[in-house]
């Protein structure tokens, strides 16, 4: 499972599973990979679910 983050100001992908792990990055500062990590990890359930929800039907 991964997500994908895109903003104006790049364009990220993380690994949500075996653990949250930064895949690709374009254009973000290592700042901003931080509070992407920390966003994700707040929302972590959510994103799971979500995940789940969307590709298993």
């Amino acid at each position: 499972m991964h997500v994908h983050v895109i903003s104006a100001d790049g364009e990220a992908k993380y690994w949500l599973e075996p653990a949250i792990e930064l895949s690709k990055n374009h254009r973000y500062t290592r700042e901003q990979l931080k509070q992407i990590e920390s966003l994700i990890e707040v929302h972590y359930n959510e994103l799971i679910s979500a995940w789940q929800q969307h590709f298993r039907g």
